[in-house]
């Protein structure tokens, strides 16, 4: 699914749009499995009589209780986190009901670092923390795919970002005229 456009400035283009690792729904599938293998064990014991239809629709919806809690609330809310790398910022949006954002332009990103475990390392996966000048503090992305290549990304980012701004070597500037060389004095 691509990024809404209307998020974006004219000039400004979707490098990379990301959502947690595809790991973090594991949990979730096995719970759904324990959940519905359960259920169907608990239904079959259900005893033949009148009172069957009544006891498995309230052990039906006891399962969709637990089901919309272990299952489907980590599901939605892994759908929609959105970690979006554009040629001027990085976006961060969550939640479902209660959206939260937060935009940090390349131009104030001061430092990018991650940080993997064993095993993320061994799934390809991390938290990446970006530093930028403001008050807001960091802002980390958790369970980033390819979390060393994010990281990469970023920063190749704000480098383009600053030749962008402040011509073809960041940092670098030119007096307007002559008089402030540093020429030796006559």
């Amino acid at each position: 699914m691509a990024f809404p456009d209307k998020l974006l400035a004219d000039d400004e283009e979707v490098v990379a749009h990301l959502h947690p690792h595809g790991l973090t729904l594991f949990w979730p599938v096995v719970r759904l499995l324990a959940v519905v293998g359960g259920a169907s064990y608990l239904a079959a014991l259900v005893p033949d009589g009148r009172q069957q239809g009544v006891l498995r629709m309230a052990l039906l919806g006891v399962v969709l209780v637990v089901l919309a809690a272990t299952v489907v609330q980590p599901v939605v809310r892994w759908r929609t986190t959105h970690y979006v790398l554009t040629t001027h910022r990085l976006l961060v949006r969550t939640g479902v009901l209660t959206r939260r954002g937060r935009d940090v332009a390349l131009s104030r990103i001061t430092d990018v670092s991650s940080r993997q475990t064993l095993w993320q390392r061994v799934v390809r996966s991390g938290t990446v923390t970006v530093e930028s000048a403001g008050d807001a503090g960091p802002l980390v992305l958790a369970r980033v795919p390819d979390s060393d290549g994010v990281q990469a990304l970023v920063a190749q980012l704000v480098e383009d970002d600053a030749e962008r701004a402040y011509g073809e070597v960041p940092g670098a500037w030119e007096p307007a005229d002559d008089r402030w060389s540093t020429s030796p004095l006559p």
